[in-house]
């Protein structure tokens, strides 16, 4: 099935769990933060990445309100609500033929959210918390 990464991730996603993002990605995975202006490549800081963003960013008001999807990528506009603000976003997702995510870009809005979700995901890396 190709779309099996974007299955895989919505059901981390629902779970909120960060085990499962080691087998997700790529070894060569490039991540895009929202907040850092360069690419980080790799596995294992895009693991600390998300593993972070699961846990700053999936609550009870997290949902994905459109998705695009073609063969080997997809766009996931979502919404959420974090301490009273409301933060609107795109999760770019690309991968590979064996079903590894090889790029997760994520874009925010507005800059409010942005701001925050800065804060947030840097106490989060500096208590080195993100997933294993």
């Amino acid at each position: 099935m190709p779309t099996s990464a974007l299955s895989d991730w919505h059901a981390l996603v629902r779970r909120r769990d960060p085990r499962g993002l080691d087998a997700l990605l790529a070894e060569d995975v490039v991540f895009h933060s929202p907040v850092v202006h360069t690419p980080q490549h790799g596995k294992a800081i895009t693991r600390a990445y998300l593993g972070a963003a699961l846990q700053v960013f999936i609550n009870d008001s997290f949902r994905y309100v459109r998705e695009v999807v073609g063969p080997q990528d997809a766009v996931l506009e979502f919404e959420v609500d974090i301490d009273g603000i409301r933060v609107n976003g795109v999760d770019m997702l690309r991968w590979n033929a064996a079903g590894q995510l090889t790029e997760f870009k994520v874009m925010l809005r507005p800059l409010k959210a942005v701001n925050l979700i800065h804060q947030k995901m840097g106490a989060m890396l500096a208590a080195g918390k993100p997933a294993p």
